[in-house]
Order: C-alpha cells, then structure tokens, then sequence
C-alpha cells in the first residue's frame, strides 16, 4: 500500500490541476468582454458633454447606453505617463513615470498591467491596436501586456506632400517614429492640418477601425467555439495633433460659428512655473515659433477648426466599432469603455495643447457601458481618475482585486455605475512635472495645486482655483483663501511622497 501512495498522490493532484483548469475554462466562458477604446487628446468637447458645436452622433449614442462622468480627470496631462496610470491603476508619483520616454520594464520589471491581469486570471484573448501605450520619444510600448503582437498605425500621418515640404520626415514624425531623436531641430516642421478628398482608411484612425471590426469578428467565433473572452484595447490618434481629416468631416463646420477662446492671458498672481507657452505645438507649420509670439485670428480658427474636424473624424471609426458589436451580437456581454488621455487647451490662458495642470488640459470623458449594471443615458458628478478604470474593470468582470507589485492607487466605480448618486472619493488628484512638481486636488468647487521640487525642503507655493465663481481661472485665489489652502493641502499631505523622476 505504501508503495502506492505517490502514485496515487499524483493522481490526486492531477486531478485537482484538471478541475481548477476545468473550472476556470467554465468562468472564462461566463465572463463579460472588454471593449477599450482610448481617444489621444480627447477633451470634453462632444455633444453628450453638452458641447452644442461638436458633431459627435456617434460618442454621444454610446453615452446614451450607460454612464457618463462629468467630472473625470485624467493623472497627468501628457500622452506616455497618463496610459501608464491607465493601464497600472498607479499614479506617476507612484511609479516615477512621468515622461515621453519613460521604460514601464525599466522602472517596474515586474509589473502586472490590466490586460496581463485579464490574462492570467479571467483566460482572456488580449489584443492591442493602434495608440495604447505611447510609442516614440525612444518608447517602444509594452509588447509583454497582450496575448497576441500589437497592431501598430501611425499617429503622425499626411497625405498631401506640402505638408511635409514634398515627402521629408518631420520633427513630429521622427518623434513618434524613434527617429532622429538627437536631431529634431534640424528637421523640417510637418502641417498643423490638412484636409485632403479622402477615404478614412485612407488614414490611421480608419484603418483601425476596419482592423478592430475584424477582431472582433474573430473574437466571436473563438468564444463560440472554446469560450474565451476577448479583451480588445482599440487606440485612436485624432484629435492629436496634426489636424489631419478627410474634408468631408471639416465640411460639417462652419468655421465662423466655432467656439473662440474667451480668456487669452495666464491667471492674475500664477506662479511662472505654472503656465505655458509654445511647446508641442511649435513643431507644426504655420504656427510661430517663438514662445510668446501672438497667433492670429485666422490661425486660432483654423486649430480650433482642425480639433472639432478631428473629433468628428474619430467618432465615425467609433461608431463604426461599436456598429459592428452590435452586428456581431455582442453588446449584450461586452463593458465599453471610453476615455481620452487626457484634455487639451484650444487657445484658453492662451495656451495650446496640454502639459498643464490647468482645467481643459485635465478633465476627461469616461463613458462606461456595462450590461446589467449600468442604466442607458445616466450621468453622475462622481470625481473619477484615470486609475480608477483597472479595479472597476476587473470588479465588473468578477476577476480579483488588483494587488501590483506597482502601487494600486484607483478605487472601483462600481457602486457609483449602480447608482449614480453614490460617491466613492470626494476628489480627484493629478500631477505635472515641470522644474518643479505640480500636484493637485480637484474637489466639485476647487482646484489646489502645490509647487514643490521632488527632493529639498523649499517651500511650496500654491494655486487655488473656484470654479463656482471663476471656471475660466482668471485668478489664483490661493492669498485670498488661505483656509481652503489649509484643508485641501491637508488631503495633498495624506498622499505619499511622490517618487523621484525615472527614465
């Protein structure tokens, strides 16, 4: 008998392997799909925000099937570290990823992504496809987070050869490209816009949507023949920058009729470290270059024209996604999930782009659909960060909590998707790095931001915004208002000390 009992062990714990597998093949086939569609420099500025301007039929129809955050912000308003924060749940004064170039295996060799979280504990098929993690500026991605190879498009494209001086690479195209990077300068300035007569897969953002409906259908027949669950994450690059759209989507606008900025000058009493001149949008033609130069009338409509254009271009790829799920029949078992990286300046504080802590480079649109637990056409002034998408994400589809290595910072949304009166945090907290660090707390009726250098005992120096009073922050209130100084930096205090700046 003693003889037999290894043998019979082995059996034992065969068995046992073959029913956790078993059962785990079961769940998997029980469990929701994830549709993530991440938009580059997507503010607010859609129809279902109540932007009247925008023509956005397509955003604003996945809005009316679920849940829509009005008062979402991302964790910091540049490209690479805000879908680090995305995919990690973790802040960048977490992580210590903070730049264009930051390496995720570098800093974090160990860390567990949300798709690799979807992966090893829910059995889903993970795929990525165009701009989901920032790719250029000596970043390659992070190939290790999916099941299959990454889909890779372009975010810097032209078809009409005078905008790149007749087919040379430009700054912009060397930057998303890995080209060139210690010569940038030396390159010519590619088009700040364009609009040719063309197909949208003639485009980026085209093509992606052709590819992602044919995942999609792939991924149908695979659940029905084992049951795996997909999880798809599908990038768009417009409205980022250069303004490049078939004419069809610029004809949708009358270019007089377009929101012009209505405050052009940095508030009164803001510290210098926090406004902005110049920046990215220097590196596109005919946008003058010298950082405090003024543009002219004509050229702030034509951006502003080229941002809405843009915005009206990628929610037709949008709509034709989310058409083909409900072709398909999966709208039934799939989460959908909207967000932009983060906002963008058009002009406001007379600044362009992001790269700020201010109001449009911050706020964000989050809508989330997800069947049988969020009811059509709902809005809630829940406070949500980017970080928060990863743990409600996997309370949804009933995986385990997100635990890291990396610091888990977001809180689920869940009970806030059930009822939208339900608060789970009282604010939202971001952060930019400039020569010194700039972190926030954005509360309903305020904004604190603290200066501070990462290391050394200087004094901060604050900014406090009311957007009850004063939403287009002409004003740093903070001299004024030293007791909402107190209380917010005392939320400020209980996060950790940020981590110092890796590469």
């Amino acid at each position: 008998m003693l003889s037999r009992l290894p043998a019979i062990a082995t059996s034992l714990a065969f068995i046992f392997c073959f029913f956790l597998a078993s059962n785990r093949a079961v769940q998997a086939k029980e469990r929701p799909n994830v549709l993530l569609i991440l938009v580059d420099d997507l503010k607010p500025a859609l129809g279902c925000y109540g932007d009247s301007h925008a023509k956005t039929p397509n955003i604003d129809s996945l809005a009316n099937r679920g849940m829509r955050f009005d008062m979402a912000y991302c964790n910091q308003a540049v490209c690479a570290p805000s879908r680090f924060t995305l995919m990690l749940g973790s802040h960048s004064t977490s992580t210590g990823l903070y730049g264009l170039g930051s390496q995720l295996r570098q800093i974090i060799p160990d860390a567990v992504t949300m798709p690799q979280h979807f992966a090893e504990h829910g059995g889903y098929r993970t795929e990525s496809l165009g701009k989901i993690f920032h790719i250029g500026h000596g970043n390659h991605g992070d190939p290790e987070s999916f099941s299959v190879p990454h889909f890779k498009e372009k975010v810097i494209e032209y078809l009409e050869p005078a905008s790149t001086n007749g087919g040379q690479l430009t700054r912009e195209e060397a930057f998303f490209t890995n080209q060139m990077l210690g010569q940038i300068k030396s390159l010519p300035r590619g088009a700040a816009f364009e609009s040719p007569e063309a197909a949208d897969e003639d485009y980026a953002d085209g093509r992606i949507a052709a590819e992602t409906m044919k995942r999609l259908r792939s991924a149908k027949q695979r659940r029905q023949t084992d049951g795996t669950p997909f999880f798809i994450a599908a990038g768009f690059a417009r409205p980022h920058l250069p303004f490049s759209a078939p004419q069809k989507y610029w004809d949708l606008y009358d270019r007089n009729s377009l929101p012009m900025p209505k405050h052009e000058t940095l508030p009164v009493d803001a510290p210098k470290v926090a406004g902005k001149r110049g920046g990215e949008i220097s590196n596109y033609k005919p946008v003058p270059t010298k950082p405090n130069a003024e543009f002219g009338g004509d050229l702030k409509r034509d951006l502003i024209h080229g941002y809405y254009a843009s915005t009206s271009f990628v929610d037709a790829q949008i709509g034709k996604v989310i058409n083909e799920l409900d072709r398909l029949e999966l709208s039934d078992n799939t989460i959908v999930v909207l967000w932009g990286d983060h906002g963008f300046h058009l002009g406001d504080l007379g600044i362009w782009t992001k790269h700020t802590n201010y109001e449009q480079a911050n706020r964000i649109p989050i809508l989330i659909t997800a069947p049988g637990v969020t009811q059509p056409g709902t809005s809630t002034k829940q406070l949500a960060e980017s970080v928060d998408i990863f743990p409600t994400l996997t309370e949804l589809a009933g995986l385990p909590s997100p635990t890291g290595p990396q610091p888990i910072n977001g809180v689920s949304l869940v009970p806030v998707l059930k009822d939208a009166s339900a608060r789970v945090r009282d604010h939202a907290y971001h952060a930019y790095p400039k020569r010194k660090l700039g972190r926030a707390i954005r509360t309903e009726h305020y904004r604190l931001v603290q200066w501070k250098p990462i290391d050394g005992d200087e004094a901060p120096i604050y900014e406090l915004y009311d957007y009850q009073t004063d939403p287009l922050e002409t004003k740093n209130l903070a001299e004024d208002r030293p007791d909402v100084v107190k209380r917010l930096s005392k939320t400020l205090a209980s996060y950790p000390d940020p981590v110092r700046r890796n590469r």
